[in-house]
């Protein structure tokens, strides 16, 4: 009777199991001796086995930054964490060196935002020297900042300029209720129409280039002018050129002061994109400087600031081009040199280039830190080192194959009629040029249509036609668009002050000109 009324007590069943763990610890370290040799031999054979594949396997340094593994164009462009790019220093050519103490600046600057900036660069004049003296470059104009930190006033000692800056943002219409909330002061009269954020976010992703200015603005004593831009539209323009105005500006030197795997990703794309353009745009021996004009000028081809619109006068610098590739060659280089030796068709052909020595160009920017030092002092000299491409028909058509898609159409499209090709056969030229299936993602190599478009002896006009319409009718709108969000007065004295900055620029582009006639 006292089993049965032991085995439905409270404390039974814990009893049993605790007697249970005993007895089985008991029995493991008592088991026979031949199991107990059996299981760690094995577990040992397995960990040197482990032990001996880490030893033979050879050791892979981390790739430098000018690595670019095979097939990356053709990755997916949809990433989200910076692990998934090609390896950890991808891209780190994009990262241009400036004084700490101004990076720093300009990193509060976006602190002051309450809606989440995902990626974030600043560029212009205010951020990159624009003259290749910093003797000659001295002002005399007031400053714009009403009290600017320490670190801006050293950074702009030889002339004070706004800073531009270009917000990369997730979600466009949330951003904008946020940023009206906090900053309403920020926008023109267009934060008082009904449903305002859906407004705003409307004419920002519908009209233009998909960007939304707000100028004049000042920032912890700062004056600022800063677009916002949703990355979805920022990452697309990056890789087909649909309107070159934000890849445009990406393919020159600007600060990154905050990033996005995939947009990284993205304008690497666009930076090789533009290299490869300038090439088929240039002759077989060229000089860096002759380069680095080609992509830098590869945006203001048909921008009605440089050509005027409505009957308004051009407003920029007619050798803003030149003046930016002069003062900032050693940050071109940072961005492309990387790019040039990954590139099988391209080389340089100077024996002033280091050798041996990785990374020579960021070396040479850091020196040069920004463009502040004389133009002379730059390795190369003003023309910078010499370059020689191969001019092989099957090279230079895959060159062409791997133009953006959006701007490869168009270039297409304009040899279609030259060529006499008719529309069924053309229909299948564009089938063959698509980069993606519904099955996989097609090679991009050039065929007989590219190779003959690579062969062109008017391919350089062709292109720049291309670009030119790719450019004109976004940033037309665009500068009209500037008008409803910066507001009637702001978007007016923009308007003057470039046109003011650029009849001082003329005299000094034509002189230019002229030096450059007698020297050829």
């Amino acid at each position: 009777m006292a089993l049965p009324r032991l085995a439905h007590s409270p404390g039974f069943r814990p009893l049993v199991a605790a007697n249970s763990f005993v007895l089985a610890q008991t029995a493991y370290h008592y088991r026979p001796q031949y199991l107990r040799r059996s299981f760690v031999t094995s577990q040992s054979k397995r960990e040197q086995e482990n032990y001996n594949q880490r030893q033979d396997a050879p050791s892979k340094p981390p790739p430098d930054d000018s690595y670019l593994p095979a097939g990356w164009e053709d990755s997916s462009q949809n990433i989200t964490t910076f692990s998934q790019l090609p390896h950890r220093n991808f891209g780190h050519n994009q990262h241009i060196k400036i004084n700490d103490d101004f990076k720093e600046s300009l990193r509060q600057i976006l602190w002051q935002f309450r809606a989440p900036i995902r990626y974030a660069f600043a560029y212009g004049s205010g951020v990159f020297s624009q003259s290749t003296s910093s003797k000659n470059n001295i002002t005399t104009d007031l400053s714009p900042h009403p009290n600017p930190p320490k670190a801006v006033l050293e950074w702009q000692k030889n002339g004070a300029k706004i800073i531009d800056f270009i917000f990369g943002v997730s979600h466009t219409q949330h951003w904008h209720s946020l940023n009206l909330t906090q900053h309403p002061d920020h926008y023109s009269g267009l934060k008082h129409l009904p449903w305002r954020s859906a407004a705003i976010s409307h004419i920002q992703d519908d009209f233009g280039a998909g960007v939304y200015f707000n100028p004049y603005i000042t920032v912890n004593g700062t004056m600022i002018k800063y677009g916002v831009v949703n990355l979805s539209t920022l990452a697309t323009d990056l890789t087909d050129w649909n309107t070159l105005y934000l890849a445009g500006r990406l393919q020159k030197p600007v600060k990154i002061l905050r990033d996005d795997p995939r947009i990284r990703l993205a304008n690497q794309v666009n930076l090789i994109s533009a290299l490869r353009t300038a090439l088929l745009m240039l002759p077989e021996r060229f000089t860096e400087r002759t380069l680095y004009e080609r992509i830098a000028g590869l945006s203001y081809l048909g921008d009605p600031r440089m050509t005027g619109v409505m009957g308004v006068g051009a407003a920029e610098d007619p050798g803003k081009v030149s003046n930016i590739v002069g003062a900032q060659l050693p940050n071109f280089r940072q961005l492309y040199v990387p790019l040039i030796e990954n590139l099988p068709n391209v080389s340089f052909n100077d024996s002033r280039v280091p050798t041996g020595l990785q990374g020579w160009e960021k070396e040479d920017a850091i020196r040069i830190m920004g463009g502040r030092e004389e133009v002379h002092e730059v390795l190369g000299g003003e023309k910078g080192l010499t370059l020689v491409q191969d001019m092989d028909p099957v090279k230079r058509g895959n060159m062409v194959r791997r133009l953006p898609k959006a701007f490869r159409r168009k270039l297409y499209f304009s040899y279609k009629k030259k060529f006499g090709i008719l529309g069924s056969a053309f229909d299948e030229v564009l089938e063959a040029s698509e980069d993606e299936t519904a099955d996989a993602v097609r090679r991009r190599e050039g065929g007989e249509f590219e190779r003959r478009i690579a062969g062109e002896e008017d391919l350089e006009r062709a292109m720049a036609a291309c670009v030119r319409s790719t450019v004109q009718w976004p940033s037309s709108t665009q500068s009209i668009k500037g008008i409803f969000t910066g507001g009637l007065g702001r978007s007016w004295r923009y308007y003057s002050e470039k046109r003011a900055k650029g009849k001082k620029g003329k005299p000094a582009a034509e002189a230019e000109g002229k030096e450059k006639g007698k020297s050829e």
